[in-house]
């Protein structure tokens, strides 16, 4: 009953256009504010993807790091202790430090990261490897993979018409006490095999070569490492695996999944997600002024036919839910039409890549887009609460009018 007389309010003739004209403006500002919604938060869905995919090229499912200081003791019984840890595929130990790469007149800064030959079971970056080859070498003969805006900065041509050349890798030494400052660095030589493109924050900043090379320039110990990087079976449940490794070593060791490795990014990413949200939902709230304006013009239009109802035996609560449905109904209109609107530039932007990025530096060329079912129950629920609120003022007045 309630639909129908709400209906019928919605369709019928008013005796003022404007009421007509407040009410469809109403619904157009809904659909708009809902389309830009959806398509918001579609458009950081894809990007978040995007931006982890990137990532998990770098970084492993789960790390484990020194609770204190820079590197931890990890035995050869507790590494394969680790690697029988159901839901692993494999677990990598290395050992990580700034360095300095001295190339003809060119220095440069890096972190230099010592691998085992686990590494490639691991890690995206030997798949990343676009130039050359990923080949670490070995204690005796050092070798290393650079970061492509390493090896521009650093002019390292790496050519198999060329024959690779030395490159001299300073390192800090982990004890030593010497009064002299040379005392407490060391440098060796190594060649480059090859660059990895990842993104732009990998890419200038890391040198990867073998952990021997590493640990001898380092002067640490067999068993001593920065971290150890694992890489869990698919669906594998990233904090119960952690929770059974964290239980294995105890309390001097932390362990970190992927999202805690890189909390600050995801943390910002989530925020700028959720504030463009809200900035949204006031133009929502702005539409659910007119909506009240448009209800509230109706009521005194059908003062009326309230009386009527009122005759006819109808109580405050009933007419309170016609105008709260005629209400619902516009703000269902307007909610519906943008969110179908939304779907549609969605599935056209995915299939087709409309919408370009400026630029030309990005790894993709267009805006990606990924629907979220929850997202895009949140905008409806979003805008069916205001809508709820904004009719039910009017409402209230035409039933508070009934004697």
């Amino acid at each position: 009953m309630y639909f129908r007389f709400a209906w019928r309010y919605i369709k019928a003739k008013k005796s003022a256009q404007a009421i007509n004209i407040i009410s469809w403006v109403t619904t157009a500002v809904i659909a708009f504010a809902t389309c830009c919604q959806v398509l918001v938060l579609s458009v950081f869905n894809g990007f978040e993807s995007l931006v982890k995919s990137l990532y998990s090229s770098f970084y492993t499912d789960l790390k484990i790091i020194p609770q204190k200081g820079k590197t931890f003791i990890l035995t050869n019984q507790q590494l394969a202790d680790i690697r029988r840890v159901p839901g692993l595929v494999q677990a990598s130990a290395n050992i990580e430090e700034t360095a300095l790469l001295q190339f003809n007149d060119q220095q440069t800064m890096v972190r230099m990261k010592g691998v085992d030959r686990f590494f490639e079971q691991v890690s995206g970056v030997p798949v990343n490897t676009h130039k050359g080859s990923f080949s670490v070498g070995d204690t005796v003969s050092p070798e290393m993979v650079v970061g492509s805006g390493i090896q521009y900065a650093a002019g390292i041509l790496i050519s198999e018409a060329f024959p690779p050349e030395d490159i001299a890798v300073i390192l800090p030494k982990k004890n030593e006490t010497g009064t002299d400052p040379l005392q407490g660095i060391s440098e060796g030589l190594i060649t480059a095999s090859g660059a990895f493109s990842i993104q732009q924050e990998f890419d200038n900043s890391y040198a990867i070569t073998n952990i021997g090379f590493m640990r001898q320039q380092m002067q640490l110990a067999p068993d001593e490492y920065s971290a150890v990087e694992i890489k869990l079976q698919k669906k594998e449940d990233p904090e119960k695996v952690k929770a059974a490794i964290q239980q294995l070593l105890g309390n001097g060791y932390r362990v970190q999944t992927m999202y805690e490795q890189n909390s600050s990014l995801y943390l910002t990413m989530k925020l700028e997600k959720w504030a463009i949200y809200a900035i949204l939902t006031l133009i929502l709230v702005i539409a659910a002024f007119n909506m009240i304006s448009a209800l509230s013009m109706l009521v005194l239009e059908k003062k009326d036919d309230i009386s009527i109802l009122r005759s006819m035996g109808a109580t405050k609560q009933q007419v309170r839910r016609i105008f709260v449905t005629e209400g619902v109904l516009l703000g269902a209109i307007g909610a519906g039409t943008g969110i179908l609107l939304a779907l549609l530039v969605c599935f056209l932007q995915v299939k087709y890549q409309l919408i370009k990025l400026s630029g030309g530096s990005f790894l993709i060329d267009y805006f990606p887009v990924k629907l979220v079912a929850g997202d895009v129950l949140l905008v409806a629920c979003t805008a069916v609460a205001i809508v709820l609120l904004a009719a039910w003022l009017p409402a209230r007045k035409a039933s508070a009018g009934m004697h």
